[in-house]
């Protein structure tokens, strides 16, 4: 997708960043789509996206009112659409400067690695303009950007061991499954390395990316040990952060990564060789209180829930508590709608107790990989 001087940026980057040029160019790729410049009022400029909860939150109250009555400021991320084109994005980011021009020069992301402006100051520019300058100066200067960034929000471990997975986790936040970020990464690194298949060493143990019922026995006793860390099931960048900091504390190595050495020393916080630390209760589930919130229609039939929640936990061995409110959401199933719950609530229970620690499934990716770089 880049031509011959941009790959050699790449090159010169990814040795500084001690990873693999082709890891380096997937990721630009996915992010750029391969495109570095829009034409904006006769010259070339990096493609931006303005984000305008950012803008929100840097004005004052006087210029936010000014802002929101224009359409240009909103504290709902997402709330304020970006035009198509680029031409229009970069009016939109002047017409945001006309009403505080630090605040917008803040508030938009640059470049083929669309990274926030707001950051100008971590990735060690003297100014935002600065930072801007670099991107308007070619290809080079915007994956510079992007390796600062990668560099300094502790991103480069991931890119190393190719673990795209993780890698898009802290680089576009928890909704990165949704655009498929880790499976197009994947692709576009097995097309430039000529076939090799991206399996990173930390395969089978919890990362950046990883979900579910370990993920929050894990975070359960982090918490014990001291570490600042919330039980959410979802392995992201402060979680991440905290295995660094227990694992530099253990003195064994801070990759990060979850694995056997630091389960078994984080046994120390448990209060039982079978205690699972971080179970949640079902009444705890998510989907399981969305589908017996209310409960008014099923006190007429509380007799008949009785006897499914007797029968359930005869049949499955779960826990009393937990075949109460199954069987709650069953009974609600008196309707389409009632019976879409019930699947909803043992789905989520279900989900609950099981795992993802995010790896890719190779064999039905490579089955179709233009669908996943489309």
């Amino acid at each position: 997708m880049f031509d011959a001087s941009t790959r050699h940026a790449i090159d010169g980057l990814a040795g500084r960043l001690k990873c693999s040029p082709a890891a380096l160019q997937a990721v630009a790729e996915v992010e750029s789509n391969g495109q570095v410049f829009a034409m904006v009022k006769g010259k070339q400029e990096p493609l931006i996206r303005f984000e305008a909860h950012y803008f929100d939150a840097r004005l004052n109250a006087t210029n936010r009112t000014i802002a929101r009555a224009q359409g240009l400021a909103s504290p709902v991320a997402g709330k304020v659409k970006n035009p198509a084109s680029q031409a229009d994005r970069w009016m939109l980011l002047a017409r945001a400067a006309r009403i505080d021009r630090q605040a917008a020069l803040e508030s938009f992301s640059i470049g083929l690695g669309q990274v926030m402006t707001a950051h100008w100051q971590k990735l060690g520019f003297a100014s935002v303009d600065d930072m801007i300058k670099l991107a308007r100066s070619g290809a080079g200067g915007q994956i510079d950007i992007m390796a600062r960034f990668i560099d300094k929000f502790g991103l480069a471990d991931e890119l190393r061991r190719l673990d795209f997975v993780a890698f898009a986790r802290g680089y576009n936040g928890p909704a990165y499954k949704k655009q498929g970020y880790h499976l197009k990464m994947a692709a576009a690194y097995r097309r430039l390395s000529g076939g090799a298949q991206p399996v990173s060493a930390s395969t089978g143990m919890l990362r950046m990316g990883s979900t579910g019922a370990r993920v929050r026995d894990l975070q359960t006793l982090l918490a014990r040990a001291g570490y600042a860390v919330n039980v959410d099931g979802d392995y992201g960048p402060s979680t991440r952060d905290a295995v660094r900091d227990f694992q530099k504390a253990q003195k064994v190595t801070a990759d990060g990564v979850a694995g056997p050495e630091t389960f078994r020393r984080l046994d120390a916080w448990k209060q039982s060789a079978a205690e699972q630390p971080g179970e949640q209760l079902v009444s705890q589930v998510p989907e399981v209180k969305e589908a017996t919130k209310g409960g008014g229609v099923l006190v007429l039939i509380i007799a008949a829930r009785d006897q499914v929640a007797e029968t359930a936990s005869y049949l499955t061995g779960i826990e009393a508590d937990t075949a109460q409110i199954v069987a709650n959401a069953l009974l609600a199933g008196s309707s389409l709608i009632g019976l879409g719950l019930a699947a909803y609530a043992v789905w989520g229970w279900f989900k609950s107790r099981r795992t993802d620690e995010g790896d890719i499934a190779i064999d039905a990716e490579a089955a179709a990989p233009d669908a996943v770089l489309a």
